[in-house]
C-alpha cells in the first residue's frame, strides 16, 4: 500500500453548464497533474449547479451519458490521475428526480465507485424560503467505501457531513481518507464547516479532504468555499478559503494507523439500546 498521497484539492464557482464547468476542470487537473497530484478531488455540483430545474431536465442524462463524467475519465486517462468528480446531477429511470451523483475514476479512466447523495439538504431558515433538496433530488441508498493505492475511501457529498455514523462506519470498515465534496451555504458555512470537518476526522482518525464551491453562482446562490484538507489529529492542513483553483496537499497515510494507536477509538465502541 502507497504511504504517500498528492492529492489536488480543488475548489471553483460552478456555472450553469456542462461546457464552462469541464473547461475548468480541464484544466485544473492538467495543472495538478503537472504538479505530481496523484488524485484530484473536485467540489459537489461540479458538473452542473443550475436551480432551474424544468430549463436543464432534457441536458441531464444518465451516468453512462452524462458528458462532465465522460470528460472526467478522459482528462484521468489523458493526465495519468485519479479523479473524484464531486458530485453531478444525473437522471435515474424509475423517479423524476435527480440523483446527486459521485464518481472515483482511476488514473486509466476507469470508474472503480459510484455513490449517490444520501442524506438531502432540507433547511427551514428563520427567514425567507426553506432550501430544500429533496424537491429536484432522490436520497441514495447505499454507503460506498473504495479501494485505492492509498486504502480505502469513503464516499460522502456534504449534508452527509453531519451525519456522523456514516463516517464511523467507513472507519470501522477500513477507511483512511474520507471525502466530502460541498457546496455549503455562506451562514452555514461560517457557523458549521470547519468544526464539523475537523471533528469528523478526529472522531475516526483518518484524513478528511472537502474540496468545495465558493462564491457567487450564474443561478443566484452563493458558496462558502474554505476547501480543506483535514488531518487525522485534527490538524488543518490546507484551508483554500476564498480562491479558485487547485492547490496541491500531501497526505502521508501512515498517520492513520499512528493516530489509532494512540486514540483507539474505534475499537472502544459500545452498543446503546
Amino acid at each position: 500500500m502507497d504511504q504517500n498521497l498528492k492529492l489536488g484539492l480543488v475548489q471553483m464557482t460552478s456555472s450553469d453548464t456542462y461546457a464552462d464547468n469541464i473547461e475548468f476542470v480541464g484544466k485544473v487537473v492538467k495543472e495538478a497533474a503537472s504538479k505530481g497530484a496523484d488524485m484530484v478531488a473536485l467540489p459537489e455540483v461540479s458538473g452542473m449547479m443550475n436551480r432551474k430545474i424544468e430549463a436543464i431536465r432534457s441536458q441531464i442524462k444518465g451516468e453512462a451519458d452524462d458528458p462532465f463524467i465522460q470528460a472526467c475519465c478522459e482528462f484521468a486517462r489523458e493526465f495519468g490521475v485519479w479523479i473524484h468528480t464531486g458530485s453531478t446531477p444525473v437522471t435515474q429511470l424509475q423517479d423524476q428526480k435527480f440523483l446527486n451523483h459521485s464518481n472515483l475514476i482511476d488514473r486509466s479512466g476507469e470508474i472503480v465507485a459510484a455513490y449517490d447523495k444520501i442524506h438531502l439538504f432540507d433547511m427551514y431558515p428563520l427567514t425567507g424560503k426553506p432550501l430544500l433538496e429533496s424537491k429536484r433530488y432522490q436520497g441514495g441508498l447505499e454507503p460506498v467505501l473504495a479501494q485505492t493505492p492509498w486504502g480505502g475511501l469513503g464516499m460522502s457529498v456534504c449534508y452527509d457531513l453531519r451525519f456522523p455514523n456514516l463516517y464511523r462506519k467507513y472507519a470501522q470498515e477500513g477507511a483512511k481518507l474520507l471525502l466530502i465534496p460541498s457546496a455549503f451555504t455562506v451562514p452555514t458555512g461560517k457557523a458549521h464547516w470547519e468544526v464539523l470537518l475537523r471533528a469528523r476526522a478526529i472522531e475516526n482518525g483518518a484524513f478528511v479532504v472537502a474540496s468545495a464551491q465558493v462564491g457567487r453562482h450564474k443561478d443566484g446562490r452563493e458558496t462558502y468555499g474554505h476547501s480543506m484538507a483535514v488531518d487525522p489529529w485534527g490538524r488543518i492542513l490546507c484551508d483554500m478559503k476564498e480562491c479558485i483553483g487547485v492547490n496541491i496537499v500531501d497526505l502521508d497515510m501512515s498517520l492513520v494507523e499512528k493516530t489509532r494507536a494512540q486514540i483507539p477509538s474505534l475499537t472502544h465502541d459500545v452498543p446503546i439500546d
